[in-house]
Order: C-alpha cells, then structure tokens, then sequence
C-alpha cells in the first residue's frame, strides 16, 4: 500500500529543516562578528582621536598607557581575587545543586567540576555548564535537563544580582550617571530597565510556583524544574552567596584602574560595571559589547576598553589554570564508575 505524498515523514522534515537551521545559525554569526567589528571599530575610533590630540599613534599612546602602569601590584590584586571569585562561585553552585538536585553533594566534590568547568568556558559558557550537568547526571543520576534547570537559575540570579548593585550605584550616584549619558541616555535607559526587572521578578515566581494558574504546560517542562521548587528564600539566598563576588569586582576594578592610573571613583565603578558585566554577558566575541560600553561610560579614557580586554583574558585564563589543577580529580568524577 502506497504512502499518501500528503504526509510529510520524519526523514523529509529533518531534510526541509536542515538547511533552514544552518542559514538561520549563519545569519547568527555573521550578524554577531558584524557587531564585533562594529565595536572594535568605534572603540579603536575613540582611542585614535583622543591619542591624536596628544600628537601619538594608537600604538603610542597605548603603548605609554600600558608602560605607566603597575603591573606587579596589579597582579598581586588579580590572582587573590581570582581565586575568591571560585570560591564564592563554587559555594554558590553547591548551594544550588544541593537545593534543587542532589541533597546530598558535598562542596569539596563540587570544586573540580566547576574548576574544570571554566577550562571549557575558554570555548563557550554553555559549554562548561554541560559539565556541570554530566556529573550530575553520571555521579547524582540528576536527569540532564533539571541538572541544566539549575544552572539557567544560577544564571538568572547572577543577572538580577548586577541589576541590584547597578540600582544601589545609580540611586547613590546619579548624578555621575547624568555626566556619562552625554551618548547614551543612561540616565534614562537604566532606571526603565531597574523598573522592568523589578516588575517581572514577582510575576515569575508567582508563575513558576504555580500561583497563577496559567500556562501549566510550560511550567511543568523538565527545564523549569529549579524555578517551580524555587521559593523567594531560595532566590534570596543566592544572591547573599553570590554577592562578595560583586562587592569583590567593583573594590579590584576601582583599584586596578588606578593602578593604571585612570581616575575612576568607588561610585562609578559600583553603578557601571555590574552593567558592564550585563554587555559581556551578549553573545558577542570577545565580549565586543563591555568593550565598548568602557569607552563609552567612560569617554575621557578610551583605553579603558583595551584595559577591560587584558582583565577579562587575565581572569579568564587565571580561572582556567585552577582548572588544569583540579583535572585529575575532576576526571576521576566523570568517569570512574558510580559506587
């Protein structure tokens, strides 16, 4: 008996789907390095008139930023801050593993896994948070999509985390957030964005703790297991663990610029860079859109972006070592056999 032509099987759709996938994926990238170089380009711009003023190259003038520079005090702020920022990451991780996916974790099993992790994130975030996931998954037999529920909750917490702080900071120091919206009216985009966060939070947990009564479907997808068990102690909680990180960032940021003596105040640096931190997470090369936020926040120092380039490679790679150190136990986790 003939197949009726009318009906379309799994093996056409994957074929009519397919390329539209690949063109879609296309589009995405170039549409993401079209951005970048557009960063870089207006970055490079900004850098290019300020160093001609001064009668220098590019070359010149950064070569002179970077040379007046302290670089042994800078690294000796960077590597203690480096390794609380996995701690207080690792813990936090623990925390919400613990809640939400295996009770019975214990942190020091943790430490590997998310130590190896950031050698991964030197490819893709998302990467490491897969690695996350397949221990969970072999060690805790945590099906994958709640392991990666947890993990898109840690996410979701990090960004209200720097709306909060960047809230603090402009509420505190408006007025310099007035001063740096000469380009971009800041001064007006971020109280709206404060205002939307702050409207949105309450709604998503009444939604996802089955309040509503809506969309019941949606909530009872396996990748929102975290935020049905979620309550609003939980998300509290998060953020106080996750917090010193921040508080962290803005004293190493403050101080590192000065260190490469840049007059940036205490209250700048609390209002911008958890925004700052916001653009680096776009999905953006080489984090294009904190670049040139740098530059544009703070526009009588356009090296400022190149500045930002070395602290998140410095970070990145210093993350990525204590990573190499942790391997041979992180291994031993994935791949020994479940006792």
């Amino acid at each position: 008996m003939s197949q009726d032509s009318s009906v379309e099987t799994p093996e056409q759709a994957a074929q009519d789907t397919g390329p539209a996938k690949k063109s879609s994926g296309l589009v995405f990238k170039l549409a993401t390095w079209g951005l970048t170089l557009l960063c870089f380009y207006l970055v490079f711009s900004r850098t290019e008139a300020t160093a001609a003023r001064e009668g220098l190259t590019v070359m010149e003038y950064l070569l002179r930023f970077f040379a007046d520079a302290d670089w042994v005090m800078w690294l000796s702020i960077m590597i203690p801050y480096s390794v609380f920022f996995f701690l207080v990451d690792s813990h936090a991780s623990w925390r919400a593993i613990r809640w939400f996916n295996a009770e019975n974790l214990k942190l020091k099993d943790v430490l590997p896994i998310r130590a190896s992790a950031y050698i991964l994130s030197l490819v893709n975030e998302q990467v490491g948070k897969g690695a996350m996931s397949l221990y969970l998954a072999k060690r805790h037999s945590v099906p994958g999509w709640q392991a990666l529920s947890t993990m898109i909750l840690l996410g979701l917490v990090e960004i209200y985390q720097l709306l909060i702080f960047s809230a603090i900071g402009v509420g505190l120091y408006y007025g310099l957030v007035q001063d740096a919206s000469t380009q971009i009216r800041l001064d007006v985009i971020l109280p709206t964005v404060f205002a939307v966060a702050a409207l949105y939070l309450p709604l998503h947990i009444l939604f996802f703790r089955g309040y509503l009564g809506i969309f019941e479907k949606v909530r009872q997808v396996q990748i929102f297991k975290a935020f049905r068990e979620a309550s609003p102690k939980h998300y509290l909680l998060l953020l106080l663990c996750k917090a010193p990180n921040l508080i962290c960032a803005v004293l190493i940021y403050t101080v590192a610029l000065s260190l490469f003596n840049v007059d940036v105040g205490f209250g700048q640096m609390l209002a911008f860079l958890p925004v700052i931190f916001v653009a680096a997470a776009m999905p953006l090369p080489f984090h294009a859109g904190a670049l040139l936020l740098w530059t544009v926040l703070f526009p009588d120092y356009p090296e400022v972006g190149v500045f930002s380039l070395i602290m998140h490679t410095f970070f990145v790679l210093f993350n990525a070592g204590i990573g190499v150190l942790f391997l041979p136990k992180a291994n031993a986790e994935l791949f020994a056999s479940k006792e």
